[in-house]
């Protein structure tokens, strides 16, 4: 009696936590692992590269200092992104969000003539209304008339980019910056308060671990949040049950973009005091925030840990740039290789494997 050995592909119910976490790690494991071919392609061991990578974005002070520094925008766009994912709504305009909340926030500060203390206070709303707004026409024309969200924003963003160019080559560009493209600086009483020594401006850092588990309990217990899964996981049951795809779009959107506004004018008024260069603000935060959230599987509280993860990674571009004269390029080669392995893995996550053993 000869045996063979076979498979079965069968849809899985509802994919466990356990499950999630390892298909997630594999998929990052097979990152890593096609990361290394292009710093062996370009000469460089890939054990001695991630090395170098782990000991200069942890393995010192200053290196843990920026790590997080730079987790700090995308944990608060990332969040905001993981409430647009659950509604199906694929916001990939953050960038240009967190871009018009630098502006919004900029503006207050240089000239609304409002007194040192509420000056800060304004900024945080002025920057979270500048990418609310700028999060909300797309959702609007989504639901309106039907365009495709992922198309409109996306051009948003070099809506933006070239707005802010605009105005720091034109009307708000500095009389005491001598020819260069930025604003004058802030007064004092805008600029965040940072931890001694670091560039950590910890009113920002808090605010993201709190919306974080804000937004985590609105999903889970409130009936906005019910709305808003109900939405994405069966638009049919939603509409059948009365829900409003018009408020719910709003609300995450509100929320989204809200979010990464906030993540602008913490960078402006924590690092740079002042508005300059699109690329100078943002390092392309909202871009790597999609991963953040993505990596997250859309769970707030899990994007604290994935956004620390990229954090790591940023870092570690000026590790390689610095010690083993490789491009800062690699980084967004690395960050596409997480993205297309997370995707890949989602089939994972809808279906299993078995393997049977026929006589």
């Amino acid at each position: 009696m000869k045996s063979r050995v076979g498979f079965k592909v069968e849809r899985r119910p509802i994919a466990s936590g356990r499950v999630v976490l390892f298909v997630s790690l594999l998929a990052i494991l097979a990152a890593f692992v096609v990361a290394g071919i292009f710093f062996q392609i370009y000469g460089v061991s890939a054990i001695r590269a991630y090395q170098l990578i782990l000991r200069g974005s942890l393995g010192s002070r200053f290196g843990l200092t920026e790590t997080v520094r730079r987790a700090i925008p995308l944990l608060l766009c990332g969040v905001g992104l993981t409430i647009a994912f659950r509604a199906l709504f694929w916001n990939i305009g953050a960038e240009g969000q967190l871009l018009m909340g630098a502006v919004a926030a900029a503006g207050i500060a240089l000239f609304s003539g409002l007194p040192g203390p509420l000056l800060l206070p304004a900024m945080f709303i002025g920057g979270f209304i500048g990418g609310a707004a700028w999060g909300l026409i797309p959702a609007i024309l989504k639901v309106m008339l039907g365009l495709n969200d992922v198309i409109t924003t996306l051009m948003m963003n070099y809506i933006a980019i070239y707005f802010v160019e605009w105005l720091i080559h034109g009307p708000w560009k500095g009389p005491s910056v001598r020819g260069f493209a930025y604003t004058d600086t802030f007064p004092r009483a805008a600029w965040l308060p940072t931890i001694y020594g670091t560039r950590i401006h910890w009113p920002t850092l808090v605010l993201g671990l709190v919306l974080a588990v804000v937004m985590y309990i609105m999903v889970t217990r409130t009936r906005s949040g019910f709305e808003i899964r109900v939405i994405g996981e069966n638009p049919d049951a939603a509409r059948f049950a009365g829900i409003s795809q018009l408020k719910t779009t709003l609300i995450v959107m509100l929320i989204s973009g809200g979010f990464a506004g906030l993540a602008g004018m913490g960078e402006i008024a924590g690092i740079h005091l002042r508005l300059l260069g699109p690329t100078h603000i943002s390092m392309g935060y909202g871009y790597t925030a999609i991963i953040v959230a993505w990596l997250a599987r859309r769970n707030p509280l899990a994007v604290i840990v994935t956004s620390l993860l990229f954090g790591v990674i940023m870092t570690g571009g000026d590790v390689i740039k610095v010690s083993l004269g490789l491009p800062f390029q690699l980084i967004n080669v690395f960050n596409g290789l997480i993205l297309f392995f997370l995707i890949g893995s989602e089939i994972l996550l809808r279906y299993r494997i078995s393997f049977l053993l026929r006589r």
